[in-house]
């Protein structure tokens, strides 16, 4: 078969599902030790630059390409790649310049949210190996496809939840199944970093080296703000998903993978956006909420996320720290982020706490089931060795934690406003829930200096049941509606992979 020449590339990505094949790499073929590995990598802001470096610490990786909608970047990122790697990358501003290439054998993604989806599924029709930054979709339908394209072409596609590549964390997640501690009753997930206002930017025009046209890509048409390029595009509906499915996303997985399950029975969220502003509600210009609150049935065991904004800010009127990780409650006791004496050196770690008692213990030394390399050095060697099954964050469960985050936020989105003394019949009556509804009570009122809560509103989101297996709601077609997006031609994530 003879290599598809970019004008054939074009036609098919903007067809429906139409992959195109390139003779360079059989699917399956593994790499020797001695090959090189060359990368596209596609967004180069700002995780992006740690990815580069990432891989810069890999022998036999080599990033080949730059691709990134944003040109100015070019020049001071083409200088980092001379310096790490010794070459001069190729520089384009659409990735499928790169993915037509037979000399790319993988693509790395750190683009906006929007972006990971179509990007990956590019890649996989394109017969390249993926390392997606979380969030692996801007939806539940785009990580579904995700999923699909990957099983399809048989590549090799990690997520970068990066997590499951930590030794500590895996060990702790094996106590959790090992049952020495009963069963988990609740897998608790925080996600408080300091999200205050964005401010307000003017409508204007996209500096001429931007292809403000690229950059949507998939997301609908909308006019050009400084709000959206290069890093608040994660407060707006249609390039992000909120703190959830920003840094919460990692904490989730992590409940996740404590639970062992995919998907949950059902779903309700609360909170708002709220910034220093006089009124205090809905005052700046992103969307997504920065006080958000969503519980998850497991048929058995919750899974409760708490995401605070409005945190960590020294001007405020009272502190409020931030929190980054997860709690978890099991029949036997609490496993909790402790200190304690090692050696006479103070350790900050996960601890067991028995029932009763305020003395902790070490976990259960436990084998964890992580491979070894670090989360990239992972990819790579399955990238090499062909075996998916060797990923410590495969795609599967990349898409299915990404699940939960949009889960939560379709709760939220089709929410309506309601005082805050609003009878919160939807919660469970148990104490985790219970502290987190007073946090972020107290957390507004605290840092806002509100005298009186009742006078603010919040958004309740509806109780939704899931049909997990499915992957869609039960009776309730707004919520489905929300799965998916309309599609941009040609920038369409395809229904047939």
């Amino acid at each position: 078969m003879s290599h598809s020449s970019r004008r054939t590339f074009l036609k098919l990505s903007a067809g429906a599902g139409a992959a195109f094949a390139l003779p360079y790499l059989v699917p399956g073929a593994a790499f020797g030790a001695n090959d090189e590995i060359r990368i596209a990598m596609a967004g180069i802001h700002g995780r992006g630059q740690s990815h580069i470096d990432e891989y810069a610490k890999i022998p036999g990786c080599k990033i080949t390409y730059l691709v990134d909608p944003d040109s100015r970047l070019f020049a001071s990122r083409s200088k980092v790649i001379q310096k790490k790697f010794g070459i001069q990358p190729k520089c384009v501003q659409d990735i499928r310049k790169a993915l037509e290439d037979p000399n790319v054998d993988a693509v790395s993604v750190a683009t906006c949210n929007h972006w990971h989806s179509l990007i990956t599924i590019w890649a996989c029709q394109a017969n390249k190996d993926v390392y997606v930054e979380k969030p692996c979709s801007q939806n539940l339908h785009e990580g579904r496809k995700c999923l699909e394209a990957a099983r399809k072409y048989n590549r090799i596609v990690q997520h970068g939840t990066q997590s499951r590549s930590m030794s500590s964390i895996g060990k702790m997640v094996a106590a959790i199944h090992s049952g020495k501690y009963g069963k988990l009753l609740v897998a608790k997930g925080y996600c408080c970093k300091p999200r205050w206002s964005i401010g307000f930017k003017e409508i204007k025009q996209p500096p001429p080296e931007l292809d403000f046209n690229i950059w949507l890509g998939p997301s609908p048409v909308q006019p050009y703000h400084e709000n959206l390029v290069h890093y608040n595009w994660h407060w707006f509906w249609n390039t992000g998903n909120g703190d959830m499915g920003n840094q919460g996303v990692h904490e989730m997985d992590v409940c996740r993978w404590a639970i062992g399950k995919t998907l949950p029975k059902s779903v309700v969220s609360l909170g708002g956006r709220w910034v220093d502003e006089p009124e205090h509600f809905f005052k700046d210009q992103g969307q997504t909420p920065n006080m958000e609150l969503s519980v998850y049935d497991y048929d058995g065991t919750m899974l409760i996320f708490e995401t605070r904004g409005l945190v960590a800010k020294k001007d405020a009127k009272k502190q409020f720290p931030g929190k980054v990780g997860y709690d978890f409650f099991l029949e036997e006791g609490a496993i909790l982020l402790g200190e304690r004496k090692v050696k006479g050196k103070l350790v900050r770690d996960y601890q067991f706490y028995p029932k009763g008692s305020t003395k902790p213990e070490p976990i259960v030394d436990v084998p964890a089931m992580v491979k070894p390399g670090g989360h990239f050095g992972n990819f790579i060697n399955c990238v090499r060795s062909r075996n998916r099954n060797d990923l410590n964050a495969e795609i599967l469960q990349g898409h299915l934690s990404a699940a939960l985050c949009h889960l939560g936020n379709i709760s939220y989105r089709l929410g309506k406003p309601g005082p805050f003394a609003k009878s919160r019949k939807d919660y469970p009556e148990c104490q985790p829930v219970e502290d987190s509804i007073r946090a972020i009570d107290e957390n507004l009122s605290g840092a806002l200096d509100l005298d009186d809560l009742t006078k603010q509103t919040c958004q309740y989101g509806p109780k939704l049941q899931f049909d997990a297996q499915a992957e869609k709601f039960v009776g309730c077609p707004a919520a489905d509606a929300l799965l998916t997006r309309k599609p941009r031609p040609p920038f369409v994530v395809p229904e047939t992979v």
